[in-house]
């Protein structure tokens, strides 16, 4: 019985596979906008998958964490997302498909690196 549910269970793992990876994450530096390679290879990966996935809207939200200027760091998150977005497009995803949110700036995260992302995810329709 036991062998069967382990089966089982890795039978379902498989299954998943077959989705395409749902969520990728760009990190910037703190109170930055460019892109590093490492970003550009994650923004490729997930502009690949959003390819051979062209049923699905490619969702980016762009975060900052909230300093002084909460004004300023809302626009950081806008602009993160813009350039991940545009990105994206220029990495071959149509344009129609993209669809940005920024997320207001969160007190909890000011100075984390969580707080200096895009997330990119893929959803299907």
């Amino acid at each position: 019985m036991r062998r069967l549910l382990t089966v089982l269970g890795l039978s379902l793992l498989a299954g998943c596979a077959s989705e395409p990876p749902r969520k990728y994450v760009v990190f910037f530096a703190n109170s930055s906008v460019e892109l590093d390679d490492a970003s550009r290879n994650v923004i490729a990966e997930a502009s690949a998958q959003a390819q051979k996935h062209s049923s699905h809207v490619v969702q980016v939200e762009g975060y900052a964490g909230a300093g002084n200027d909460l004004s300023a760091d809302a626009l950081l998150a806008v602009q993160r997302a813009k350039l991940v977005a545009q990105q994206l497009h220029d990495d071959g995803v149509s344009g129609d498909r993209i669809r940005q949110t920024p997320r207001a700036p969160s007190s909890t995260e000011a100075s984390t690196v969580g707080s200096r992302r895009v997330e990119i995810e893929l959803v299907s329709p």
